[in-house]
């Protein structure tokens, strides 16, 4: 599932992304085209006013002069004079010049003897001085003519002097022009496909990283829930096995002396009352396990409800300590409790649940510590943060299990004989103070056994 999510956040990101790139160059490829036809329009018109300004100051053409012009293709160049052509025009036997100048005379032609206002409307006439006028116009494509095949803009100068009507058509191939469109349109086209492999390559691992730890949550959530049906199978089992045997003593009892009364028959009376202990005893473990789920569940939720109240820590820790040092006796362990020589500043917090925190590491070390070991509580405080740390002579936790023993449902190899651990508490201690801001550490202890450490923040 999360990799079907995974597509198609993917393309969505992806299709977007695209869509708005190729939107953007498009628009960008029609400003630049638009710009480079207007720029060599602009230049065109330059060429148009200096030749027109030469044809009315010289009385002599040379052949020099519009042999330069035609350099390097820059136009075709055919002029008549009253209707007669220049020997210019039949210098060169080119055929494919020849025709490209005779279909644009004779469009040229054609339009000026046309009077109709569309037709005179597609044509662009200008003044350029009291003696010269030019006409422009875009040469139109032909499939008979192969020359013809692509575009061209045409220039047509008309100069009135001495009685003489001189005409100069100016052809102006624009193949470079289109050729120079092309490659521009080519090298975007490359830069968009290698921009959008990036960006769907880009997108595919970015999705992968935004669903990871959704998919990780997925997996703790599976294995919490796989864990927790073991924890939970194994308690019913041993009510459902301990209540059917008391239900069969009772059975058989009641069929050996169906006219006596139950009670007067003490022979079976031990043996329904240990049946008893262990399903109330499973009861109870089952009551703490599910009290712990929905306490994670809670801290998983963000409902986890507090009540933050001004609290001295040293009278918290006291407290517990006292709770919990006949247990320690009980076993042999020596508890001792350190607080600093100055009163520490008000704790902000909820005393319940850091009395909790407190309580679990506490019943954990006196859990995993033998007959004849030490556990310390001790207090302490800085500028900006309360320190508490309870170290143990236990068992200890080796550097491989560090990472994991805040899992839920984790146990250590040690502890997996001892069923009244879940493997939750530690889980429940780290949710606790993360929702406190603070953070909770496990290190090494000087001579073997673990030191927890619990930080939590002054607030002023």
């Amino acid at each position: 599932m999360i990799q079907k999510v995974r597509l198609r956040l993917t393309l969505l990101s992806g299709g977007i992304t695209t869509l708005i790139l190729i939107i953007m160059t498009l628009a960008y490829l029609y400003i630049s085209e638009k710009n480079i036809l207007d720029n060599k329009n602009y230049s065109y018109q330059s060429d148009i006013y200096s030749i027109a300004a030469m044809l009315e100051q010289q009385n002599v053409i040379s052949h020099t002069w519009l042999s330069q012009l035609e350099a390097n293709d820059a136009y075709y160049i055919s002029l008549s004079d009253n209707g007669v052509e220049f020997l210019f025009n039949s210098r060169l036997q080119n055929t494919v010049r020849e025709q490209i100048v005779d279909n644009a005379w004779a469009y040229y032609r054609k339009q000026s003897e046309n009077t109709d206002e569309n037709n005179a409307a597609s044509q662009d006439k200008r003044t350029i001085s009291y003696q010269s006028s030019y006409t422009s116009f875009m040469m139109p494509r032909t499939s008979d003519t192969p020359a013809i095949a692509q575009d061209y803009y045409c220039f047509v100068i008309s100069v009135a002097k001495n009685q003489s009507a001189l005409e100069m058509l100016l052809i102006a191939p624009l193949a470079g022009v289109r050729q120079q469109i092309w490659h521009q349109r080519l090298l975007f086209l490359g830069i968009i496909l290698a921009a959008l492999a990036a960006l769907w390559i880009f997108a595919w691992i970015f999705t992968g990283k935004l669903l990871q730890p959704i998919e990780e949550n997925r997996l703790r959530q599976n294995q919490f829930v796989a864990a927790a049906s073991h924890e939970l199978r194994t308690p019913l089992a041993v009510i459902l096995s301990c209540s059917e045997n008391a239900c069969e003593k009772l059975n058989v009892q009641k069929e050996l002396n169906p006219k006596e009364s139950l009670e007067k028959d003490v022979s079976i009376v031990p043996a329904i009352s240990h049946d008893l202990s262990m399903i109330q005893s499973e009861a109870l473990r089952t009551s703490r396990l599910l009290g712990d789920m929905l306490t994670l569940s809670s801290l998983d939720a963000n409902h986890f409800d507090m009540d933050c109240r001004e609290t001295e820590l040293d009278t918290l820790l006291l407290n517990v300590y006292e709770r919990f040092e006949s247990m320690a006796r009980q076993k042999h362990i020596a508890l001792n409790l350190k607080l600093p020589a100055e009163q520490p500043p008000a704790c902000v917090c909820d005393s319940e649940r850091i009395t909790q925190v407190v309580t679990i590491l506490l019943h954990n070390a006196i859990s995993y510590t033998p007959a004849n070991g030490h556990i310390l509580i001790a207090l302490d405080f800085f500028k900006n943060y309360y320190e508490i740390k309870i170290s143990d002579t236990g068992v200890g936790i080796c550097d491989e299990e560090k990472d994991k023993i805040f899992n839920r449902f984790y146990r250590s190899e040690k502890a997996r004989s001892d069923k009244s651990h879940f493997g939750l508490g530690l889980s429940i201690a780290q949710g606790i103070v993360t929702a406190h801001h603070g953070k909770i550490t496990v290190s090494d202890h000087l001579g073997g056994g673990s030191t927890f450490t619990v930080l939590l923040p002054i607030i002023k």
